[in-house]
C-alpha cells in the first residue's frame, strides 16, 4: 500500500483563482479514493507564496520524506508545489526522485513514475515560472501607475505622521506635530542620537515608542513628508498634504551631506581630542607621538598657541585615556545634582510651544462660539492639543530627571563600545557626557556637560 501525502497551498492571489484549501483538499481526496490510494497526511500552507520554499508545511513534508514516512506526494496543480522553475525541478529531482518518492499532479494528469511524466514536469515548470513572472510584471506595473498618479503604495502601513484611509494618506495631527518638532530640533544642531532620545522620552505614535536611531534617520530623509511618493527609488508628486516645507527638508539633507564630508576629512584619531584643555595657559591639548600635550608647549599651529612658555606636563595617551575610562566606569550619575544656574537648553522652546498651543485652543473655542464648526469636531481637536500641552509640561517638570537618565544610558553605551565599538562612536559618547577635561600637571579636572563636578 502506498503511503500518500497531499500538499495544498494558497496565497492571496490564488484564492482569487478558485483554488481554495477546501477545494484542493476535496479534489485530492476524490482522486485518491478513485485510485484506491491511502492518504497518510495532508500538508497545508495557507497564505504562503509559491515563489519560495519558506513554507512551514512544505518544510515539514520534506523532513518526513527523509524519515521515510511517505512514498508518494500528490498536489492538485503543479504550481501549488512551486511557481519557481528552479525550486520545482530541485524538489522533484533532488528530493522526490532521490528518495524514491513518486510525485503526482492531478490537474496535469501525470506522475513521475513514468518517463513521460518526468519529461513533462520540466516543461510545465517552465510555464509555471513564466506565469509567476507575468503576475509580478503586472503587479509592478500597477504599483508604478499608482505612484505616478500620486498614490502611496505601502498599503495599510502608513508612515509616522499619516493615517492610511480609503487608499489615501491623511495627516495625523498629533504625529505630524512630532515630525515637525524632530526636523526643527535637528536643524537647530541636535544630533540624530539626541533627537532620538528626546522623541523616545516624550512621545509615542500609532506604532508605539520611537524605537531606534534608524527610525529617526529614515524620517529625516524621507521625502514623503514634502508630498512625494516613491517606488523603486523614483519619487513622484503625491496627492497627500506635505507635513514640512521643501526648504526645511533640503536644509536637513544638506546637513547630512556636510556632516558626512566633514567626518571623512577631519576625523580625530585619539579618544580625548577636543575635550582636553591646559590648566596653565588655557590652550587645547592634542595627541602626537604617543602623548597628549598642550599646543602652546609643542609649538604647533600658531593659532592654537596662547603662552609659548607654558610648561604643562605631557600625558601618555594610553594613561590618560584609561584614567578617563575608569572615571566614567566608577561615576554614579544618579548622584548628580544640578547647580543653581542649571537651565535645560530646550526648556524655553517647550514653554514657547505651550504658549502656541494655548493660542490654538483659544482660536478653536472662538470658532465654536461663532457657531460655524460642529462641537464634536472642535472637542476632538482641543483634546489633541491639550494632550500635547500636558506632555510638553511633563517634559519641563521632569527635565532634570530625564537628562540624568540620558547620562546613565550614554555611560552604559560607552562602556559597551569599549569592547566592540570604533573610536568615533566612543568619542561621540564622551562628547555627550563631558564638557571639558582640564589638565594642570598631575591634576585632572573633569567637567561634565551642564553640571559642575
Amino acid at each position: 500500500m502506498k503511503k500518500c501525502a497531499c500538499y495544498v497551498r494558497v496565497s492571496t492571489e490564488n484564492q482569487l483563482e478558485n483554488y481554495s484549501i477546501k477545494e484542493q483538499t476535496e479534489r485530492l481526496k476524490a482522486y485518491c479514493k478513485a485510485r484506491d490510494l491511502t492518504i497518510i497526511t495532508i500538508y497545508t500552507d495557507g497564505g504562503y507564496s509559491g515563489s519560495n520554499m519558506n513554507r512551514p508545511a512544505l518544510q515539514q513534508m520534506l523532513k518526513d520524506i527523509t524519515l521515510e514516512y511517505i512514498d508518494t506526494v500528490i498536489v492538485y496543480k503543479l504550481d501549488r508545489l512551486s511557481r519557481s522553475q528552479k525550486d520545482t525541478l530541485m524538489l522533484i529531482e533532488d528530493t522526490f526522485l532521490a528518495n524514491h518518492i513518486d510525485f503526482i499532479s492531478v490537474n496535469e494528469n501525470f506522475d513521475t513514475s513514468t518517463p513521460f511524466g518526468r519529461a513533462m514536469i520540466g516543461v510545465l515548470s517552465v510555464f509555471a515560472q513564466l506565469e509567476k513572472e507575468q503576475i509580478t510584471e503586472r503587479f509592478t506595473m500597477g504599483r508604478i501607475g499608482r505612484a505616478k498618479n500620486g498614490y502611496f503604495h505601502g498599503g495599510g502601513y502608513a508612515p509616522t505622521g499619516y493615517d492610511y484611509i480609503d487608499g489615501n494618506l491623511i495627516i495625523n495631527e498629533y504625529e505630524a506635530m512630532q515630525i515637525r518638532e524632530l526636523y526643527a530640533r535637528f536643524v537647530n544642531g541636535h544630533t540624530v542620537h539626541d533627537c532620538w532620545k528626546y522623541m523616545q522620552n516624550k512621545y509615542t505614535t500609532k506604532y508605539g515608542a520611537w524605537k531606534s536611531e534608524a527610525l529617526v534617520y529614515h524620517i529625516l530623509q524621507n521625502d514623503i513628508y514634502i508630498g512625494k511618493v516613491k517606488f523603486k527609488g523614483i519619487s513622484y508628486q503625491g496627492n497627500h498634504t506635505p507635513i514640512i516645507s521643501k526648504e526645511l527638508f533640503d536644509e536637513v539633507q544638506n546637513i547630512f551631506k556636510t556632516s558626512k564630508k566633514n567626518r571623512s576629512i577631519f576625523k580625530a584619531n585619539t579618544l580625548l581630542s577636543g575635550l582636553l584643555y591646559c590648566g596653565k595657559c588655557g590652550a587645547k591639548f592634542h595627541g602626537e607621538h604617543g602623548n597628549y600635550a598642550c599646543y602652546s608647549r609643542t609649538k604647533g599651529d600658531s593659532k592654537y598657541i596662547i603662552d609659548p612658555n607654558c610648561k604643562n606636563k605631557k600625558w601618555k595617551i594610553s594613561d590618560l585615556d584609561q584614567l578617563i575610562i575608569d572615571f566614567i566606569s566608577d561615576f554614579k550619575f544618579s548622584e548628580l545634582e544640578p547647580t543653581g544656574s542649571f537651565q535645560p537648553n530646550y526648556e524655553n522652546d517647550l514653554r514657547i510651544k505651550i504658549k502656541n498651543l494655548d493660542k490654538q485652543i483659544k482660536k478653536l473655542i472662538d470658532l465654536y462660539q461663532i457657531g460655524n464648526i460642529p462641537f464634536d469636531f472642535i472637542s476632538q481637536k482641543i483634546n489633541v492639543l491639550i494632550k500635547e500641552k500636558n506632555i510638553l509640561q511633563e517634559c519641563i517638570d521632569e527635565n532634570v530627571k530625564l537628562i540624568i537618565e540620558d547620562f546613565k544610558e550614554t555611560k552604559d553605551r560607552f562602556l559597551a563600545l569599549l569592547s566592540y565599538g570604533d573610536l568615533q562612536q566612543k568619542r561621540y559618547c564622551l562628547s555627550i557626557l563631558i564638557d571639558q577635561i582640564i589638565i594642570d600637571d598631575d591634576t585632572i579636572n573633569i567637567k561634565l556637560k551642564q553640571y559642575e563636578n
